[in-house]
């Protein structure tokens, strides 16, 4: 059945939810002016600008941080709605191009983190940040070094007992 079998309203309604579905795949509020993404490709970005150069180890790591956030309730419940929060990730994580040489590791752990692979050692942690770089923050709880990131949970300041981060593992004990 057509939509000329329709009232004008029950086709606005329609359209509107067609709308709002589209706008939910992804890009701005409104769903324009941004490309949309598949939870896979926006897990390939994540681990892409925050781990392209790392041990696969390092990006699943990336990758568990990212499902510890859709898991929650303190971050959006999707893939991409995690990835897509200002701020987060590396600028322009949704946007920028993915360099295609890169792409067959990144897409293989990207999609092993999303068929439930989780890296041992990343647990509860939400946060990394580079290697190397340091904060005054006392609630910093270290859990792993993997691919030139620090990981980390949030901790009160009392049940921090990991302060730095730890020695970098070697990624040929997990696989």
């Amino acid at each position: 059945m057509g939509m000329r079998h329709f009232s004008t309203s029950r086709r606005i309604a329609v359209l509107g939810a067609a709308l709002l579905a589209l706008a939910s795949c992804g890009g701005d509020s409104a769903g324009f002016g941004k490309p949309r993404h598949s939870e896979l490709n926006c897990m390939e970005r994540a681990i892409y600008f925050e781990a392209n150069r790392s041990s696969r180890d390092g990006m699943v790591a990336v990758g568990s941080v990212v499902m510890n956030r859709v898991a929650s309730d303190q971050f959006p419940n999707s893939v991409c709605g995690v990835v897509g929060q200002k701020n987060q990730f590396a600028p322009g994580v949704l946007s920028r191009p993915i360099d295609i040489g890169r792409v067959p590791e990144v897409r293989q752990a990207a999609l092993s983190v999303l068929r439930g692979e989780r890296h041992p050692h990343v647990a509860n942690a939400m946060f990394f940040h580079t290697h190397g770089y340091r904060f005054p923050y006392d609630n910093m709880h270290y859990v792993l070094v993997a691919g030139g990131n620090a990981f980390y949970e949030k901790r009160r300041s009392h049940l921090v007992t990991q302060r730095t981060p730890p020695p970098p593992i070697e990624q040929s004990r997990f696989r």
